[in-house]
């Protein structure tokens, strides 16, 4: 089964969850995290992975031999990305606004381009305390995360329990992380920003078709409108994580919730057997 772990909003305890899970997890069965945050990638801070395998993450860019070119002006013409500038005696390429898509190289009517590999990331394997660890990492500067978040799914494994950690947000990383799960645990908290993020989460999800449920961090405090709107909603509130000053000072020195406080390792076991039970027999992997 795949699980991923999402937000609308930063901050609401993602890593958190999804670390405690897969450590709850580790003793009883074979699991992986993915964390595919990959801008601000945090899991690796908590679950401390011994990492044995480093790959390159790179897309194909156009390369033109002037030789050939007639500067015609096809390739700008099919950009959508305006990554290429016809010039009078030359082709500018802008690598950094390449999608990779391959249309300038597949419709120049010289056969000019060639594509070539520009990294833009890396993707780290490692293990750590029972759990598969696997994450990725943007490089500085670049604007393209789903690549490297796909590369970081290529190694999900057609057997045990796999948990992704998505970035925040609804956008297009997030989607290509969550993309293909069987159930999407959604992180929130109980205040009116939590509220209007959760909202656009749960959009974003039925638009992709996957089932969710919330973990509700750090009750006690806010109000009762993310309870009511999950009520009206149909979705249910699998776990509750009071407002804790120990959860935030272990959180704080890089010491996972569930070794810090082991009282929860049975909640994060009762969370997952909760999911298993929403989720079809016939829909897991």
């Amino acid at each position: 089964m795949v699980i991923s772990v999402a937000s609308g909003k930063g901050g609401t305890g993602k890593t958190l969850v999804a670390t405690s899970l897969a450590l709850s997890l580790a003793g009883s069965r074979r699991v992986q995290l993915l964390d595919c945050d990959v801008e601000e990638p945090n899991a690796h801070i908590l679950l401390k992975p011994e990492m044995h395998t480093r790959e390159s993450v790179c897309i194909p860019v156009p390369a033109v031999d002037e030789g050939k070119c007639t500067h015609c002006g096809r390739c700008a013409e099919v950009c959508a990305f305006h990554a290429l500038a016809v010039l009078k005696d030359r082709v500018l390429v802008f690598a950094e606004l390449c999608h990779g898509c391959g249309a300038c190289s597949y419709l120049c009517p010289e056969d000019a381009i060639e594509e070539v590999g520009r990294e833009i990331g890396i993707v780290e394997l490692g293990d750590s305390g029972g759990v598969d660890f696997v994450h990725g990492k943007l490089n500085i500067g670049e604007a393209m995360a789903p690549p490297v978040v796909r590369k970081v799914k290529q190694h999900i494994r057609p057997v045990g329990t796999t948990i992704i950690d998505a970035a925040p947000g609804t956008s297009c990383p997030v989607m290509e992380a969550v993309s293909g799960s069987d159930f999407c645990l959604l992180v929130t908290e109980p205040t009116p920003f939590g509220l209007n993020d959760l909202a656009l989460a749960v959009e974003m999800l039925r638009q992709l078709g996957i089932r969710c449920g919330v973990v509700l961090n750090r009750t006690g405090v806010g109000d009762s409108g993310v309870e009511d709107y999950c009520l009206r909603e149909g979705i249910p509130i699998l776990l509750r994580i009071p407002l804790d000053m120990e959860i935030a000072r272990l959180y704080s020195r890089g010491i996972p919730l569930v070794e810090g406080m082991p009282r929860f390792r049975q909640a994060f076991l009762d969370l997952f057997e909760s999911v298993a039970r929403l989720v079809p027999q016939g829909a897991k992997r």
